[in-house]
């Protein structure tokens, strides 16, 4: 079964931008590349928020070899930000980026942000992908550092997108929802929930977008043309989540 259409990426006569964005959990490039490349050209984002990205060996050319694949380039992240990973398209002009390390936790993952500060058309905007902590309580602490990071971008608009570890009912979860647009929640399009892949059962992954930024569309796009339910499976363990989000040109 076919999606609804979906808004296409396009620049507006006064200078705003509508955009595609997608998180996507790909753990570590560990299950079928080639599957997971053509769900992300199917998607034709202009943005890429990934988690699990390779963080060892020669890591930084397995990223570049996922975003040629998908037709795009590596804006910031990996392994230097711990495993969130930025990926754009040729349309995103790049003002700045930085890779974050998250205070480590001993006998825990160390988490971090990979962040950056990009123009569409006349629309600047911060982003961030990030993959928070299993456990509760680091996970809380890690939100408001992320809500910190955001607010620090010094940008009109913001997104932050990625794994949350958590559904909706969730403390973290609600405390993002509470300050961002949970784009879901906004305007649902197509699946809701992102994990496991092979017989989904939570939302756990997301994308937030501040308050100014017009969310047009948020889901997981099973039926999206291109996009088949093999290739879904066969990707990683979780299900991407696209959103179409509409920027409005600076004043």
């Amino acid at each position: 079964m076919e999606l609804a259409e979906l808004p296409n990426s396009r620049t507006e006569s006064d200078g705003s931008a509508v955009i595609r964005v997608l998180s996507y959990n790909i753990r570590s490039l560990r299950d079928d590349e080639d599957a997971l490349a053509r769900v992300i050209s199917a998607c034709a984002p202009d943005l890429v928020f990934v988690q699990e990205a390779p963080l060892f060996f020669r890591w930084r050319k397995h990223a570049a070899r996922l975003a040629r694949k998908a037709g795009l380039v590596v804006l910031s992240g990996g392994a230097t930000a711990a495993g969130p990973l930025l990926l754009c398209s040729l349309r995103a002009f790049v003002e700045r980026t930085e890779d974050v390390l998250l205070p480590l936790t001993p006998g825990r993952h160390r988490r971090g942000f990979a962040t950056a500060v990009v123009r569409f058309a006349g629309a600047r905007v911060g982003v961030v992908s990030t993959h928070l902590s299993l456990d509760t309580a680091e996970r809380g602490a890690q939100t408001e550092l992320l809500l910190e990071r955001v607010a620090s971008l010094d940008a009109p608009y913001a997104i932050a997108a990625g794994d949350v570890n958590e559904t909706p009912g969730g403390a973290a979860f609600g405390r993002l929802a509470g300050t961002l647009q949970d784009c879901w929640s906004v305007a649902p399009w197509g699946g809701e929930r992102t994990f496991p892949a092979v017989a989904p059962e939570r939302r756990i992954d997301a994308v937030f977008a501040s308050a100014g930024v017009e969310v047009l569309a948020c889901g997981v796009p099973a039926g999206l043309p291109g996009i088949s339910s093999t290739d879904l499976r066969a990707a990683t363990d979780h299900l991407p989540v696209l959103a179409a989000l509409r920027l409005p040109a600076a004043r």
